[in-house]
């Protein structure tokens, strides 16, 4: 068996949308504020056509709503659209039904600009934990095929550090329905997942540990899923009045990014998550590796 192929993502929102800003941009505001998000798509599409490489695009609802085009871009260069919900809420805030209501106006928005019912979701922030477990019972409902939204890491907000940091399939509370879970990469380090998979971190670490974490999981046998954003792609976004280090998790090493993508993606296999868990079931048609990763 050669070398797994890796998942690449985007989550598709603004640099006015990230949790670090939340008191600085209300979302009542968010439609007084001047968009870039055609700045970093751009680079993004770019990078990934002159590399041939698909991507899945976890699409905020409200962005697909006021700019339907880079849905059809997306779609047009063969790329996955998928859901991130609509306008990036916490799923604990939203609660089981408002979550299931958010899911809802988010299929209609991205159907209505030329993609299929998305299959695969990313919660905002990663805030599937034990305290929101009952969202894998509206995405097996809603018939989602996959979810990329549990971080097998400790942090203060999100996170199910005993989770399989590998693929695995989670199943509905009735266990009549399951779905498949492909968390963000991480690497163990002592008893510990250290989060590796993209973000901030891959503008925080070398790039030498990226490409380390990505040959690591190829000697495994074993896919990474890595994601960004596209504010990480505009350097030249401007700069929001915050502490020291909400300043630093969103701005550092941002001029890095684009140049740093572009040599994983001469170096590495990627693929949109569809394509890699598609490829997958191929080589595992019993799926053996995967198990019940609550339990």
């Amino acid at each position: 068996m050669g070398k797994p192929r890796h998942a690449i993502s985007f989550d598709v929102e603004e640099y006015f949308q990230v949790a670090n800003f939340t008191a600085q941009f209300p979302r009542a505001d968010w439609d007084k504020v001047e968009p870039r998000i055609d700045v970093g798509m751009t680079a993004i599409l770019d990078a990934l056509k002159r590399h041939k490489t698909h991507a899945t695009f976890f699409f905020l609802g409200w962005i697909a709503e006021r700019h339907p085009e880079w849905v059809t871009r997306c779609l047009e260069a063969g790329h996955e659209i998928a859901s991130h919900g609509y306008d990036h809420q916490f799923l604990w805030d939203l609660g089981q039904a408002g979550f299931d209501a958010d899911l809802a106006r988010t299929e209609e928005i991205l159907m209505k600009a030329g993609a299929e019912r998305p299959k695969g979701f990313r919660a905002c922030t990663f805030t599937i934990t034990e305290r929101s477990w009952w969202a894998f019972d509206v995405l097996t409902a809603r018939g989602y095929e996959y979810d990329s939204s549990v971080h097998p890491v400790r942090h203060p907000v999100y996170g199910v550090p005993g989770f399989d940091p590998g693929i695995s399939t989670v199943h509905s509370a009735d266990g009549r329905l399951s779905i498949t879970e492909f968390p963000v990469t991480t690497y163990p380090v002592g008893k510990r997942n250290i989060p590796a998979g993209g973000g901030g971190y891959f503008r925080l670490y070398p790039l030498a540990i990226t490409r380390h974490v990505l040959r690591r999981m190829e000697s495994l046998g074993r896919p990474a899923a890595f994601y960004m954003h596209p504010w990480e792609f505009d350097p030249a976004q401007p700069r929001v009045p915050a502490s020291r280090s909400q300043r630093f998790r969103h701005y550092v090493s941002l001029s890095r990014t684009l140049p740093r993508l572009e040599a994983l993606l001469s170096e590495f296999d990627f693929g949109s998550f569809a394509e890699v868990l598609q490829g997958r079931s191929a080589e595992s048609p019993n799926t053996d590796q995967l198990r019940d990763s609550r339990s």
